[in-house]
């Protein structure tokens, strides 16, 4: 995958290639957001906090500590998927915050555009953990261990790659522009 980035925040890509759009993926306090704002910065996307995606109802029950189903997930899946479409149908890159912890649930996210790439933040489950217990936000760090059961690893096909969250942020970023020789 060849791509650079251009003054207006779009990529130029070879001859009749799609559009990039990056999916920060994992599970819970892996800093999916945080590395997309990073990545963001240096190339000005659009970005999509996935979370801010979620129906009322997804939101309430992870705040009761009780975590989602498959059906709770497939409609949230479908409408990001949506909003990448669009912007792929325009040719605009984007930058998305999305758990994406199921190979089916990337198959949805795919739907949104050709050029999608999965950057999987993992880490240690103690830093994770850690930055849960750290940070206001509705998903309760009691939910960690059912993320992890869920998750599964990026399959050889997919295409994507795999950072160590203990990195920091511009490292991150700077990672993800060097794979995708966006730099």
């Amino acid at each position: 995958m060849n791509a650079h980035a251009s003054e207006q925040g779009r990529t130029t890509r070879g001859a009749g290639e799609p559009p990039l759009h990056l999916v920060f993926m994992g599970v819970s306090g892996s800093g999916k957001s945080t590395a997309a704002v990073a990545v963001q910065k240096l190339l000005g996307w659009e970005l999509a906090e996935g979370d801010d995606f979620h129906p009322p109802e997804n939101i309430a029950k992870m705040e009761s500590g009780r975590a989602l189903t498959d059906s709770d997930r497939w409609g949230w899946l479908e409408t990001l998927a949506q909003w990448t479409k669009e912007r792929d149908e325009a040719g605009i890159p984007t930058l998305l915050s999305c758990s994406a912890l199921r190979r089916s649930y990337r198959d949805v996210l795919r739907r949104g555009g050709p050029g999608t790439f999965f950057v999987h933040m993992t880490g240690d489950k103690g830093l994770l953990l850690q930055r849960m217990q750290s940070r206001a936000h509705f998903m309760p760090p009691t939910l960690l261990e059912s993320q992890l059961d869920t998750l599964e690893q990026l399959d050889g096909d997919e295409e994507g790659m795999v950072i160590d969250v203990a990195h920091p942020p511009d490292r991150i970023a700077a990672m993800v522009l060097a794979r995708l020789d966006l730099g």
